[in-house]
């Protein structure tokens, strides 16, 4: 089992910058790719950034959504198993619910995939 804790969700205004935090525990032998996505209401979940398996031959590569391109940042911290989400220039069409994704492999064996519980980030004046 693992548990995903997240992290710095809020109000914000237009222009403003949020850090988003997920942390990662339980009985994780290794931690692989890590990402968010997001949630609008009326809308399908979309990804907004990945992060590669620091152990991969693509170590820490970097995917962006087009939308959040040059305003978000994503980062891991693999000591604290922890992922990062860096937002500044806020728009409105940014609110939605923001899930981190973990991929990872267990103690006893096995990979897996586990989502946050979300945390509610709203864009508004």
């Amino acid at each position: 089992q693992v548990q995903l804790v997240e992290s710095g969700g809020g109000l914000v205004q237009p222009g403003g910058s949020l850090r988003l935090s997920c942390a990662a525990s339980g009985s994780i032998a290794r931690i692989n790719a890590m990402g968010w996505y997001r949630q609008a209401p009326g809308k399908e979940r979309e990804c907004v950034a990945t992060i590669s398996d620091a152990g991969s031959p693509d170590a820490d590569s970097t995917y962006y959504a087009d939308s959040v391109k040059g305003r978000f940042t994503i980062s891991r911290d693999n000591a604290k198993n922890t992922v990062y989400l860096q937002m500044n220039s806020l728009k409105p069409e940014d609110t939605a619910v923001y899930y981190c994704n973990v991929k990872w492999r267990a103690t006893m064996g096995g990979d897996f995939r586990s989502w946050g519980q979300g945390t509610q980030v709203t864009v508004s004046s």
